[in-house]
Parts: structure tokens; sequence; C-alpha cells
């Protein structure tokens, strides 16, 4: 193998290591070995059954909300608003939770299927404020979240209170048939994964094997050419958003009742912002969201194990993955930094005034 092929071939990686050996400076500068520090984050997310279990609790909101990302970036659009798109969720599931008494599966079906309308209906506001307004998606996104956090504190503050009085922490537990069906003592439920992992098939089958696919691709790549050939910019844009906030609302469905077993403050946990950096991590490609996406678990999982054994904030994390991402927009991209751009010289027109 030429040495070109060969570099080409490991150079995804060459991000990876630097943002690594950035973390590693940064653990020495405040006198911490980092060999400590990485054994104690692989402890703190394989020592036991339980911590590999609050892994892959963490996992499955993340996976479900990437899934949906990669739907959305296809179709050209940043979907910053996809973390009040899972409070959203959180707060359907809550309600039918608070509200609704049936039988487990029925309770639990409902409770999902809210979720997932609300999340649906949360990035249709979205979709209309730029397609009718004119409104970039980003801004909108952004009001829109910060409408979502103002919401859960005031339902959980008044309407919702526990009995014995208003309090920011939450509302009172849901009953046993309201949650979803948990794997021992721990956080996780089976079920979600089950459903995180259909949904990250639907995503790549829709990407990848159908029309609507085809059409996002276009839609996202040249909107005016995408346009002259018939394809609807507006209504595969709302169809992108909606379908992005319905997988954002089952994971705030998860959240609210697998993680916790009510509506809290801060419930989506930064998630949505979270599986922003996955999939831009991910050069978009939807066979590589479940193994960062698990990587990005595993990180933040551990660095509580790493704030007891070393007494460093466990926002290390999160500044190893903010870093990796960082060094993976400017020099992931192996073909824009050694690709020589060929010069095209303008066509030599001749002058015959003098013939």
């Amino acid at each position: 193998m030429k040495l070109r092929s060969w570099i080409k071939l490991t150079w995804p990686g060459v991000p990876i290591l630097m943002a690594l050996l950035v973390t590693s400076l940064i653990l020495i500068l405040f006198h911490t070995s980092p060999k400590t520090a990485l054994v104690a984050m692989v402890e703190g997310s394989f020592g036991d059954q339980s911590k590999v279990l609050q892994v892959l609790a963490f996992l499955v909101p993340l996976l479900l909300s990437a899934s949906g990302l990669l739907v959305t970036f296809t179709a050209g659009l940043w979907n910053i608003g996809v973390e009040g798109q899972i409070i959203i969720g959180a707060i359907m599931a809550s309600w039918v939770a608070l509200k609704i008494d049936l039988p487990t599966p029925f309770q639990i079906t409902l409770e999902l299927i809210a979720a997932m309308a609300g999340g649906a209906l949360w990035a249709g506001l979205v979709a209309l404020l730029k397609t009718r307004g004119g409104v970039n998606e980003i801004f909108s996104g952004l009001a829109l979240n910060n409408i979502a956090i103002i919401l859960t504190n005031y339902l959980i503050s008044s309407p919702w209170q526990p009995p014995e009085g208003g309090t920011f922490r939450g509302t009172q537990p849901f009953a046993e048939n309201a949650l979803l069906p948990l794997f021992g003592e721990s956080r996780f439920s089976p079920l979600s994964l089950v459903l995180a992992l259909i949904a990250i098939g639907m995503v790549v089958v829709a990407l990848r094997g159908t029309f609507w696919g085809l059409k996002l691709k276009a839609l996202g790549k040249n909107p005016k050419s995408a346009f002259l050939l018939g394809v609807s910019s507006e209504r595969e844009l709302v169809l992108a958003l909606m379908f992005c906030g319905a997988l954002s609302g089952l994971g705030g469905a998860v959240r609210v009742l697998s993680w916790f077993d009510s509506l809290r403050q801060s419930i989506s946990g930064g998630i949505g912002f979270l599986a922003l950096l996955v999939v831009m991590l991910s050069a978009f490609q939807a066979y590589l969201v479940p193994p960062i996406a698990l990587f990005f678990s595993i990180v933040l999982m551990g660095s509580t194990t790493l704030h007891l054994r070393t007494g460093l904030h466990p926002s290390l994390g999160g500044i190893l993955t903010g870093v990796m991402v960082l060094f993976v927009l400017l020099f992931g991209d192996y073909g824009k930094l050694f690709t020589r751009r060929r010069k095209i010289n303008p066509p030599i027109v001749q002058d015959s005034s003098h013939e």
C-alpha cells in the first residue's frame, strides 16, 4: 500500500489522538497522571454491572436524538432545537403518567406515543417559523429550547407540584405501571435499547434505501437543483424536522420514565447538544453514530469516578469530547487538507478586430 493511501486510511484517528494528547497535557498541568485518569474512567464505566448498565441507560436517549439529527443534517438543517424537543417529549410522557391510569403495556405505549407527538410538534414549530416566517432554524430552535425549560419549571412548581407543596426538585413520583421495565435495580430499560436500535436502523434504511432519503440528500447538497428536479423543499424540511423531533421526544420519554421516575429540572441533561457533537464527529455517517455515542457515554459516566479518584471536576469528560469534535472539524477531512485544488485558467479569447 502506498504511503499516501495508508495515511488517508488512518487519518480519521488523528483528531482523536490529538484530543487525547491535549487532554493529557491538561491533566499534567493539574498534576494528575493521564494513566491514573484513564484507569479511573474505565473503572467508572466498566467496574461492575451497575456501571455498565448506567452507561447503556445514558446511551439510549443520546442515540435516539443523534439518529434524528442525521436526518435533519442530511437535509441541510441545523436542528439546534433538539434539546427542547427532548424536554417536550419528557413533559408529554409525564402528563400521561400523571393524568392517565391504564394497564402497564397500554400506559407505556401511550406515554411513548405522546412523547413522540410532542417532540414532533415542537420541531414542527421550528419548521413553521422557517417556512412561513423566514426565521433561521438555529435562532428559533434556541428560543424554543428556553421556552421548554421555562415550561418545565412552571409545571414542576405549580400545577404538577407534589402533594407536600411546590418545589423545583420535581413532580411526585410516577406510578409503577407508568415506568419502563428496568433491568434489576438499574436505570437501564432493555426495551428502550430495542427502540433506539430500531430507530437507528430506520434512519439508515431511510437515508440509503428510499426515495425520501435521496430527496433529503439532494435538498441538503443543493436546494436550488433539488427544486428544479421537483423536490418540495418546504415539505421535506417539515418532515425532516418533525421526524427528528419525534425521535428526540422519545429520548425524553426514556429519560423521564427510566433514568428518573418523575419530571425534573434539567431533564434532558444536555443530551441534545451532546447529540449534535456525536453527529458532527461521525461526519454524518450513520454507521459511526452508535460507537461514537457509546464512547461519549463511557467518557461522561466515567468522569464521575475520575472526580472521586483525583479530585478533578467531572466536566473533564466534556472537555475531552469537545476538543475531539473541534479537531475533527478542523483536521478531519483529509481531502480538503491535502488535495490540491487545480487552478482553472480562463479561456483565451482571440481579438479578431484586426483581421
